[in-house]
């Protein structure tokens, strides 16, 4: 059984969980500037709860190819309330913060938060690893290269799924070192990866099994859906779900989506599926 340890509330990962996405950011791909009030940040969140979702994760900084980058200050001051109004009204809300920034995830984590979510894994803050083990909190690795600025033009392997085995085996040991037993990995799809780089690694995604890890997907309305059916991100729920079946189909363990009812009605029929075997 794979459980994580979230401030002493054990998470059970055997069954998928989904991880509802509030980005209190202006600029995101899908939901920029819609939950930047109190309210609206709030009454996001109380749907994603009663959809069903395990986790929410809260970020103040756009990571979507060549995003403006926006300083730690600006990061905090989008961060931290929403954390804090979010806890205020619903107290057992189970908070992932979505930052690379080692000082964010500290002061997140003081106002509540239960988890961070790094899309550097590390390599953007020399001090994120240390921090993160003397919070003991679980840790989200993900891959990628450069930064959200350059990344699109970071996308050359010679074998992305071997590639990416070898950084998270590093990745993992790494933080073991520093005491932290709760890793989870995210291949960072759409980071520095191509579209159809992107398409082999989810055929290739049962390959971190390896790891001994749980591992995350977040494809949710990325143009590897909606490019691929010359579609629009807002058209983009129904090939998420399809992306959404074969990434559970191949092992995933937690769901990072911006349709939470979906992703829930997802993994209750294949884990039902799984269970008639």
């Amino acid at each position: 059984m794979q459980t994580i340890n979230c401030q002493g509330t054990l998470i059970d990962l055997s069954i998928p969980r989904a991880m509802g996405i509030i980005n209190v950011t202006p600029d995101s791909f899908y939901d920029g500037g819609k939950t930047r009030s109190e309210k609206a940040i709030l009454m996001q969140a109380e749907t994603m709860l009663a959809e069903g979702a395990t986790f929410l994760d809260v970020g103040g900084y756009s990571s979507r190819p060549g995003a403006v980058a926006i300083s730690e200050d600006e990061e905090l001051q989008r961060v931290l309330p929403a954390i804090e109004a979010i806890l205020q009204y619903f107290p057992n809300a189970l908070i992932s913060v979505d930052s690379f920034r080692s000082t964010v995830a500290k002061k997140a984590v003081e106002a509540g938060a239960v988890m961070v979510n790094d899309i550097s894994g590390g390599t953007l803050d020399a001090k994120m690893l240390a921090t993160v083990s003397e919070l003991n909190v679980p840790y989200i690795v993900m891959h990628m290269r450069g930064t959200p600025q350059n990344m699109t033009q970071l996308t050359d392997y010679k074998d992305s799924s071997k590639e990416l085995l070898f950084y998270f085996s590093e990745k993992v040991a790494e933080v073991r070192k520093l005491g932290l037993n709760d890793v989870i990995v995210d291949p960072g799809f759409g980071f520095a990866k191509t579209r159809s780089q992107n398409f082999e690694l989810l055929n290739n995604l049962e390959l971190f099994k390896m790891l001994e890890v749980p591992y995350l997907v977040g494809i949710s309305r990325k143009s590897m859906i909606y490019k691929t059916l010359e579609t629009s991100v807002e058209n983009a729920l129904n090939g998420t779900t399809v992306l959404h079946s074969v990434a559970l189909l191949k092992g995933a363990a937690i769901l990072r989506v911006h349709d939470v009812r979906e992703a829930v009605e997802c993994i209750t029929l294949l884990e039902n599926l799984k269970g008639s075997s």
